[in-house]
């Protein structure tokens, strides 16, 4: 059978998700949810049944409705935050649930259930930047629905959206009722704070990673401190190059605190520059220029932790800061090899073999390295993960590598999540998640680590916690994107036998390595569209010439045998040689 053309259609996308739903989460976790599902059920569904509209995606505290009129898709935003803000008069002000809304009419790409394309992401972009309580529709929505229903509508212009091509018309809907969250935003203990990638001034586009290196050291040594709630980097990666609004910025993502900065190699020397600002009032509270030889790199990232915590919690003195900072490397050219390193593909066997040596190579030049070993633990990993022969010596020297980064230091998360991501295959699962939970206690912040707990889960027939720990990464990171995120949500998916939903999760990742292939194919055959399953096996070999079912299938760290056949039947049905 050809290959099916992807379908397209006109539709009225109307975006909602809960403003500050971490907050709630943190206050009250089961009493957020219940009051969040009773809202869904007594007035979210009626309306949108009430309109004609269907819900075709629910995630967490966002929901995105399909409407066939941009009438009926404005005109029940309009109806849903009136009943919305009825509900919550019974609720103490800090325990409201208040929505944003975004309205778009466009074309968008049918996949199943699900929908994809410029005319739902218009959408939610617009509920990004709508106010609490209000609503926000495009200027193609406009057209349609003025005087066509109960509200007016107030211009704002031509906005420029976050990865929209060009810019867009928007119009505020008038008379709904906005919510001021200052207050309930006071609630909580914890300040949150984003960092901005540092801006590489060298002139060399090869030193990007370098600076984009120091960034992320930045953020893993603010995460330690639990007073303060940082956002991950794949939040503030999508502001590089821009000129920074600072307020706006805070807006967008309910940041109180920004940092900000630039990173230039001089010769042997570095000039580094931070500042913190108050995304509030747009004031800077501290700013400094550092001028160091290059091997006090781990000197000034230090110092600039430091004077961040010391000035956002007071209560911390700068020992504090110096006791949960994790053992830095002794050799700046050992730190640069981890960078170069890291920043390769992990897919590719040329990138992947130039990772090793330079993760090698940081290794000789520093050999108390944590993270260098670390990072080679994953390598031999995936080499053995490759490997379709019974040999297990990668295996083993994956763990021995492991085990060395841990023990260089304890406090690493980086190196607890590896050692836990080792034995997880070795199938020892509580020592599995004894260090993964030790990692999340460094790092609470970190949607990676989140994200590999739910393979850990999924694999030990713990689905619904698997994909509740998917979802928790997406509130640590709403955008929050990397490649095998949405392959662990595929493959979570499957063991909960949810194949479309597989399917789709699959189709959203950037790289699809041989094993993301070989479940997709599983997927495609259980769900009988047998000739997307067989072209899905052909890619699995041209992947991976000598792939063997069951030595796959063996190799997959399931607890419950049950799974494994599940695995072994759907691939089997692929085609895929045993």
């Amino acid at each position: 059978m050809a290959e099916e053309r992807a379908q397209r259609r006109l539709a009225a996308i109307l975006a909602a998700d809960v403003v500050g739903y971490s907050r709630l989460m943190e206050q009250d976790e089961a009493g957020t949810l219940a009051t969040l599902k009773k809202r869904r059920k007594e007035v979210l569904e009626p309306l949108v049944a009430k309109h004609q509209g269907r819900v075709f995606k629910v995630s967490g505290d966002g929901v995105l409705v399909e409407f066939a009129s941009a009438v009926n898709a404005v005109q029940c935003a309009v109806d849903l935050q009136h009943s919305m803000a009825a509900a919550n008069g019974i609720l103490p002000e800090h325990r409201w649930i208040v929505l944003r809304i975004g309205v778009n009419l466009g074309d968008v790409m049918v996949e199943g259930s699900d929908l994809y394309g410029d005319g739902v992401n218009i959408a939610a972009r617009l509920e990004g930047i709508s106010e609490p309580g209000g609503i926000l529709i495009s200027g193609t929505a406009y057209d349609y629905v003025k005087n066509k229903v109960s509200t007016g509508f107030n211009e704002l212009g031509a906005q420029t959206l976050k990865n929209i091509a060009e810019p867009v018309r928007v119009y505020r809907a008038a008379g709904t009722p906005h919510v001021s969250i200052a207050a309930s935003r006071a609630a909580t203990e914890k300040s949150a704070l984003v960092v901005l990638p540092f801006v590489n001034m060298s002139g060399d586009p090869e030193q990007q990673y370098f600076s984009d290196g120091i960034t992320e050291d930045i953020i893993t040594e603010l995460s330690r401190f639990h007073q303060l709630r940082i956002l991950a980097r794949n939040v503030s990666s999508r502001y590089r190059g821009q000129d920074i609004d600072a307020i706006r910025v805070g807006r967008e993502l309910d940041a109180q605190y920004l940092v900000e900065g630039s990173v230039r190699r001089i010769g042997d020397r570095l000039r580094i520059t931070a500042q913190l600002v108050d995304t509030r009032s747009g004031h800077h509270l501290w700013a400094e220029r550092f001028d160091r030889k290059q091997e006090d790199i781990f000197a000034v990232q230090d110092q600039v932790v430091r004077t961040i915590v010391a000035t956002l919690v007071g209560r911390l003195r700068a020992a504090s800061a110096a006791q949960a900072k994790h053992k830095p490397p002794t050799s700046l050219a050992a730190y640069e090899c981890v960078l170069r390193g890291y920043a390769l593909p992990v897919f590719d066997s040329d990138a992947e073999a130039e990772a090793r040596r330079l993760f090698e190579k940081a290794i000789d030049l520093d050999p108390d390295y944590a993270r260098a070993y670390s990072l080679l633990a994953y390598s031999f990993l995936r080499e053995w993960h490759r490997d379709m022969s019974s040999c297990d010596s990668a295996l083993d020297r994956a763990l021995e590598l492991a085990k060395k980064a841990v023990a260089l230091d304890e406090n690493d998360g980086n190196s607890l999540a590896a050692l836990g991501w080792v034995y997880l295959f070795r199938q020892r699962y509580e020592l599995a998640e004894h260090y993964y939970q030790k990692a999340l206690e460094l790092n609470p912040n970190t949607p990676n680590l989140m994200t590999r707990l739910s393979a850990l889960y999924g694999y030990t027939g713990r689905t619904a916690d698997s994909i509740d720990c998917q979802k928790q990464a997406k509130l640590l990171d709403p955008f929050f994107d990397a490649p095998w995120y949405w392959q662990f949500v595929g493959t979570a998916n499957f063991l909960a036998r949810q194949y479309d939903e597989a399917i789709v999760a699959f189709g959203r990742t950037s790289t699809m390595p041989f094993w993301a292939q070989a479940y997709l194919a599983a997927c495609c055959a259980l769900s009988d569209r047998i000739d997307r399953a067989q072209h899905c096996a052909a890619e699995v070999l041209r992947l991976a010439p000598d792939f063997s079912l069951t030595r796959f299938a063996t190799k997959e760290p399931y607890k419950n045998p049950a799974d494994r056949e599940h695995l072994i039947e759907g691939l089997r049905k692929a085609g895929l040689p045993e």
